[in-house]
């Protein structure tokens, strides 16, 4: 039996660490800019004034911007908005 892909597995700090090591500095801060940018994005709620408007632009901005290095590197690091996991 197999595990659900619907189920987030966490994995160990050490894991991730030598995860992190394989990979270039640049992606690693593309991923890390994509999550807070994916996390801000979806921080604001209709009805949206003008200022809450543009910053969710800017955060959607970054994703996009964030995003294309993600996949020019590998296309399955790509970032969605409202990703639960």
């Amino acid at each position: 039996m197999t595990a659900s892909p619907l189920i987030p597995v966490p994995i160990p700090d050490s894991v991730a660490a030598l995860i992190g090591s394989c990979m270039p500095i640049h992606i690693l801060q593309a991923e890390i800019d994509a999550e807070c940018a994916a996390r801000e994005a979806y921080r604001f709620r209709s009805p949206l004034c003008a200022e809450d408007r543009a910053d969710r632009e800017h955060a959607l901005s970054t994703l996009a911007r964030s995003n294309k290095i993600l996949a020019a590197y590998n296309p399955r690091l790509i970032i969605k908005p409202g990703r639960t996991y």
